[in-house]
């Protein structure tokens, strides 16, 4: 059985990662009663701790509040390690850099033992990832979509027809083999992907973009979920 004073670390580190949170969803990933979460934050709440919010409702944390420096266990620091070597490879140079420099932070403050586990942790990937002009336009979409500037590019696709279109890049997405871009393409007046190992030129412009109803990332997503539920059914049918 967990400890309750781990139970309580995890419950601070649950409601800190999110706007809010139901008890109902912190016992859950706690797997605890919904009557124990009550009692753990009215305990939390009266050892100082700014929890905000009421049962029934929901909590959050006060802005501004932080803990000490957080500790991994060897299982976790291994996970970690895990996922960035297997990362690397396939991001862009900037944000594969920086993946190395967070790991290198986290490993500097582990134990001796833990940090000789997740450092020997025989889980490897071979340094096979997209070319260089791939992932330097990877990068370029990438930051795009974070400033919500729009992208001209000009595109061939499998077909080897080369097209001429302005988007608004939404997110990239990583498929195994290769990068695709999601956006929402102004010529089709729809959402489509491009395959970023296909596009022959890109420029970054001036322009920006404010999230629409009906083209925005959130909105792709749900369609994609409606047409899965759509197919799903028709063929339980």
């Amino acid at each position: 059985m967990t400890r309750r004073a781990d139970r309580l670390f995890q419950l601070v580190q649950l409601i800190r990662g999110r706007r809010l949170s139901t008890a109902e969803f912190i016992a859950q990933r706690l797997e605890v009663s919904v009557r124990t979460i009550y009692r753990d934050v009215a305990d939390l709440q009266a050892q100082g701790v700014p929890i905000e919010g009421e049962a029934g409702v929901g909590y959050r944390m006060r802005a501004g509040y932080d803990l000490p420096p957080l500790m991994f266990t060897r299982e976790e620091a291994q996970a970690l390690v895990a996922a960035v070597r297997i990362a690397q490879p396939q991001l862009d140079a900037a944000l594969a850099a920086q993946a190395e420099g967070a790991m290198s932070k986290i490993l500097a403050v582990l134990p001796v033992a833990a940090r000789v586990a997740a450092e020997s942790l025989p889980v490897y990937a071979p340094p096979v990832g997209p070319d260089e002009a791939t992932r330097a336009r990877l990068e370029a979409l990438r930051l795009a979509a974070e400033s919500r500037r729009k992208v001209h590019l000009s595109y061939r696709d499998l077909k080897d027809k080369t097209s001429e279109r302005t988007v608004r890049p939404l997110g990239c997405f990583y498929w195994g083999a290769v990068w695709t871009l999601a956006a929402w393409c102004e010529v089709r007046e729809h959402f489509r992907n491009f395959r970023i190992d296909r596009i022959v030129q890109m420029q970054v412009l001036d322009e920006g973009f404010r999230d629409e109803p009906g083209k925005t990332l959130a909105d792709l997503m749900r369609s994609v979920e409606a047409e899965m539920a759509e197919r799903d059914s028709s063929t339980d049918a």
